[in-house]
């Protein structure tokens, strides 16, 4: 990344991502014109989480039909329904955390962290960045990309907390798509690193005001576009090279235009009166 004064908004003028914050912006404000949205909003939001949270359950390995996810009451279990049950918790508690994050980020990573593993304050590996020596159990990325020490993790987790904090005069598809990738780079924690990066994710989304009421959920876009795109984009980001950094924002873009096509059709089922 740039080592100039505002390094975000330095890849923002990276070729091709302009025309994706663009698309993003222009999608985003016509779900938001939606006539719908003047007095079912919340129907939307509550039904945009839901979508979200299965999709964000696909990508760690528990693709499971929107339906079953919404007929389900019984997370415990390990496996496929204790990820399910993760990505829910997660959907709901991100909206609770948009004040601290902006006071700090690593607060409430560490917090989503402990929220996603299902765990409480203080058991072994659980809310905490990992120690030197301790494995990672991220399926999806595997040994595709190398995995940071802890060292690393640390002083990348406080550079990510400080630019975050300094402000940014990028767009917020910017930010969030390197808090995402940031995140998925490094899996600071022990296990669930996906799901704790796309939460991270729909809280700076919202938080910066570009999806206020939550209902552009992109983690539906990364699992319709799949699993092989999403790890070839992170690799870009991995990468680190203008060219790869600016695949990964597209690519992020892409899943919140998704996103915003999923609940566009929300709205217009409410609006017939089919759901």
């Amino acid at each position: 990344m740039s080592t100039s004064a505002d390094p975000l908004a330095t890849l923002a003028a990276l070729p091709g991502v302009t025309e994706s914050v663009n698309a993003v912006r222009t999608a985003v404000d016509r779900v938001y014109g939606h006539r719908v949205m003047r007095r079912r909003s919340n129907e939307v939001t509550s039904e945009a989480a839901l979508r979200g949270a299965r999709g964000s359950a696909a990508l760690a390995g528990a693709d499971w039909a929107l339906e079953e996810v919404r007929r389900r009451t019984d997370f415990g279990a390990e496996g496929e329904p204790r990820t399910v049950g993760a990505a829910l918790r997660l959907t709901a508690e991100a909206g609770q955390l948009l004040s601290i994050w902006r006071q700090s980020p690593l607060r409430v990573l560490a917090r989503l962290h402990l929220v996603a593993a299902g765990g409480v304050e203080g058991d072994e590996g659980i809310g905490r960045p990992r120690q030197s020596g301790e494995p990672v159990d991220e399926p999806l990325i595997g040994s595709d990309l190398p995995l940071p020490d802890a060292d690393e993790v640390a002083g990348r987790l406080e550079g990510l907390a400080g630019l975050l904090l300094a402000g940014s005069e990028a767009p917020a598809l910017v930010t969030a798509a390197v808090v995402h990738g940031e995140l998925l780079a490094l899996r600071p924690f022990v296990s669930r690193n996906g799901l704790v990066a796309r939460a991270a994710e729909r809280i700076v989304l919202v938080g910066s005001g570009l999806d206020p009421k939550s209902i552009c959920p992109a983690e539906v876009g990364y699992a319709e576009l799949g699993a092989a795109p999403y790890m070839a984009a992170l690799e870009g980001y991995a990468s680190g090279t203008p060219e790869g950094m600016a695949v990964w924002i597209a690519h992020c873009g892409r899943a919140v235009e998704l996103g915003v096509r999923e609940s566009t059709a929300v709205c217009e089922a409410l609006q017939r009166g089919a759901a």
